[in-house]
């Protein structure tokens, strides 16, 4: 089976002898002289519980996680850390793998700042984000890091407070008009994106793109399609050679809507160009200092210093922001509407709590208001316990990682599923429910800090988490706050795929019903 689904693979392009027979020739070459640099730490890699102890094992499981569709791939290695245990080693052709799932090894690993070049799998994503903010590493990512910092502190947060507002209303009017005469909505997740596309460009980007009025849907389906090719080429290894990837179909669709999202970041860049010019002709009357926000900043310095920012600098961090800032905030979004829709006691009980907040007015909610969230809050934190946007971190490392029970060599990748560690019985009782009490204070005192990162952890943790739960609580609140949610499924309809992101292969539908008696819902009707 395996077999035939890899041939199948490999002669789906329209070149077939060609990359089928480049695909052999480079599988020969990785198997007889890429795994020489392991022969020194032979023995260390020898002490690991491991699926692969010879070669053909290693072709086994290369061919097996080849044939995989993306829904496929979190089952398999859920069902490997629970026969191996918490650190298990793999190898696809020559590049050796190592999971950690014992939050002590990994926080070993992701608080280091020694280990922190990112893995194999994120060169394949430099075509799109070159080395950004996410791909870089050494010196370039610790001053990229430093200087984008403050672009996320809590004075130029509370000034985008406006914008979340607003595109959250929007979302409203939208779901409500998709629910007119009693009807479900099939693709909740869409007009989610939607929204936090508008949100991301309007705040951080300071650009207006009116994407819930339908102007950025080739960019959303665009990202969907990079995504997708790019986990493809990710889990087949004849893809991670250049040539053979780029002599294949997939990278002509790669390649296409590589031109959409690099065209529509340069649309952006323009945009905001134009705005800070038209600002600064008009801002002669007055000396008072400036808040920058995202790229204002880079827009400014590479002004300034063009050698220190270049356009190509600005694109990347562009190109970054807008993929992280919307993509990994709508799921978890999207994912907290299903599970307050399938549970009425939950979702009154967030309810109640924004009623306490802001009685029967329909005014905007501030960062104070957000902080009073708490109830809110636990419903996100579970949410993004079974939901992590992000299902793998990766790191290449660059020296020895010494565990408690383990010394793992250089040039080894490590590995951490968010999705399998938070899911780990011994940490979270009863881990497929979905209870938000899991993150009262007194059930969070002794958890390892390490066994719930859905922002990743560690120094390269996410730069926009703060960001993030803004949004997420603005979003959510304004729903709950004007209309009620019913999910028309179960929790075990629900399909997940491994992506760049966590997507849903598929989603019950909902059901959303204004409440009357709001002001904002009645101007709304």
């Amino acid at each position: 089976m395996i077999f035939s689904n890899v041939i199948g693979a490999l002669t789906s392009d329209s070149n077939t002898p060609w990359v089928a027979l480049l695909s052999i020739v480079v599988f020969g070459v990785y198997f007889l002289f890429f795994d020489t640099f392991f022969e020194s730490s032979g023995r260390q890699i020898s002490l690991l519980p491991s699926m692969t102890k010879n070669q053909w094992d290693s072709l086994i499981l290369s061919l097996k996680l080849a044939s995989f569709r993306p829904r496929d791939i979190l089952p398999f290695f859920d069902t490997v850390i629970k026969k191996y245990g918490s650190l298990i080693h793999f190898k696809i052709i020559a590049r050796h793998y190592i999971i950690l799932n014992d939050p002590d090894d990994i926080k070993v690993l992701l608080s280091s700042v020694q280990h922190i070049t990112k893995g194999p799998d994120y060169e394949m994503l430099e075509p799109w984000l070159n080395k950004g903010l996410l791909t870089s590493t050494d010196h370039k990512w610790h001053s990229r890091r430093k200087l984008l910092t403050n672009t996320f502190h809590f004075k130029i947060l509370e000034t985008y407070m406006p914008s979340l507002n607003h595109h959250s209303r929007s979302l409203i009017k939208n779901l409500i008009n998709a629910s007119d005469n009693g009807k479900s909505i099939a693709d909740i997740d869409s007009h989610v994106t939607l929204c936090a596309l508008d949100i991301v460009c309007e705040t951080i980007m300071g650009v207006n793109l009116r994407s819930q009025e339908g102007k950025s849907m080739d960019y959303v389906k665009a990202i969907k399609n990079v995504s997708q090719i790019l986990i493809r080429r990710i889990f087949t290894f004849w893809y991670w050679n250049e040539i053979v990837f780029n002599l294949s179909s997939i990278s002509r669709d790669f390649r296409k809507s590589l031109k959409l999202l690099h065209d529509f970041t340069e649309n952006v860049i323009q945009e905001k160009r134009k705005i800070l010019e038209a600002e600064q002709k008009k801002s002669n009357e007055s000396e008072k200092k400036r808040i920058y926000s995202f790229l204002d900043l880079l827009v400014g310095v590479s002004k300034e210093n063009p050698d220190v920012v270049t356009d190509k600098d600005i694109r990347e961090e562009v190109d970054t922001f807008l993929f992280e800032g919307h993509d990994t905030s709508s799921i978890a979004i999207t994912m907290a509407i299903i599970h307050l829709g399938l549970d009425q006691n939950i979702q009154n009980l967030v309810r109640d709590e924004l009623c306490e907040i802001f009685g029967d007015s329909d005014r905007d909610a501030t960062m104070e208001d957000l902080k009073a969230m708490t109830n809110l809050e636990r419903v996100i934190k579970e949410t993004m316990r079974l939901y992590p946007s992000v299902t793998g971190i990766t790191r290449t490392l660059k020296e020895p990682l010494r565990l408690d029970k383990y010394t793992i060599p250089s040039k080894s990748v490590m590995a951490v599923i968010p999705h399998l560690l938070h899911r780990d019985e011994n940490i979270y009782p009863n881990p497929e429910k979905f209870d938000p009490d899991r993150f009262l204070p007194e059930q969070c005192i002794g958890r390892h800090p390490y066994a719930y990162i859905p922002f990743s952890a560690g120094p390269r943790n996410c730069i926009g988490q703060k960001f993030a739960m803004y949004q997420m609580k603005t979003v959510l609140s304004t729903i709950l706050r004007y209309t009620i949610v019913e999910t028309l499924g179960t929790k075990e309809s629900i399909i997940i795929s491994t992506q760049l992101i966590m997507r849903a292969d598929y989603l019950p539908n909902v059901k959303i019903t204004p409440i009357s008696n709001s002001k904002f819902t009645r101007r709304i009707l």
